[in-house]
């Protein structure tokens, strides 16, 4: 069985957004607020997040999470990598953290984290990490569990999503080519950015993610990495499919 918690599931501001006046930030909901895009798997005694963003501390702490056996990272930017620090109450307790990443988003972070990474300034203290590289041309394993890499284009950098069993977790993607979308045959249930309704650059919105959804034709599927200009968690799931759901922070989902 898979089970998946939502830890996060807003785009790179968060929700609410700070000194926003929109009244989505204002909303009383609670599933309109909305931590940083992240997901964590527990499967068969594993324990592992897709994401490391800002919010990685209070997501744990929401949690209650207490395990981590590997983190995956489907791309560098702040919002799904700059959390990284605060693994340290894990690698503190279990030592080294098993991390899945392109080689390129490891590049980025040995910028970014020198002290972390780099052996001739790393500062006592901080986390350390067994690195493992992956890209989309190969599947790998976390111990006996096969993932699936699919690359789509966050505008022009590539993002890995990540196929387990018919479980599938896309973010940050504006195109993806057919190869790739053929890996996605047969889901029972699809997790996929949906920014807004108006048109974005770099982000689906909800048109196209429809549009991509009717190609794989999965059972079910979740919008996340949303954005306060999508409108309220309520009103907007009213307007969607009867398969398609808007995700929100903390939801669960089991999956044999």
């Amino acid at each position: 069985m898979l089970k998946i918690t939502f830890l996060g599931s807003g785009t790179s501001q968060g929700i609410p957004v700070i000194g926003s006046d929109h009244p989505v930030s204002f909303s009383k909901d609670p599933k309109d607020k909305r931590l940083r895009s992240s997901i964590h798997i527990e499967t068969n005694g594993i324990n592992f997040n897709i994401d490391c963003g800002p919010d990685f501390r209070q997501q744990m702490l929401n949690a209650n999470c207490n395990k981590l056996d590997a983190i995956i990272f489907t791309h560098e930017h702040a919002d799904h990598t700059s959390g990284i620090d605060d693994t340290r109450p894990f690698f503190f307790r279990q030592g080294k953290i098993p991390i899945y990443l392109h080689e390129r988003v490891l590049k980025s972070l040995k910028e970014r984290f020198a002290y972390i990474f780099d052996k001739d300034k790393r500062y006592p203290g901080a986390p350390d990490f067994e690195i493992n590289l992956i890209d989309k041309n190969y599947n790998f394993k976390i111990r006996d569990l096969e993932i699936i890499p699919i690359e789509s284009m966050h505008m022009r950098l590539p993002v890995l999503g990540f196929r387990i069993n018919s479980f599938a977790y896309l973010t940050d993607v504006k195109t993806i080519e057919i190869e790739e979308l053929e890996k996605l045959n047969n889901l029972d249930v699809l997790v996929i950015n949906a920014l807004r309704f108006d048109p974005h650059p770099s982000h689906l919105n909800v048109d196209e993610a429809l549009e991509i959804i009717k190609q794989i034709n999965p059972k079910s599927t979740y919008f996340t990495h949303i954005s306060h200009n999508m409108g309220f968690h309520e009103e907007v799931c009213n307007k969607l499919p009867n398969n398609v759901s808007l995700a929100y922070d903390g939801l669960v989902l089991e999956l044999d």
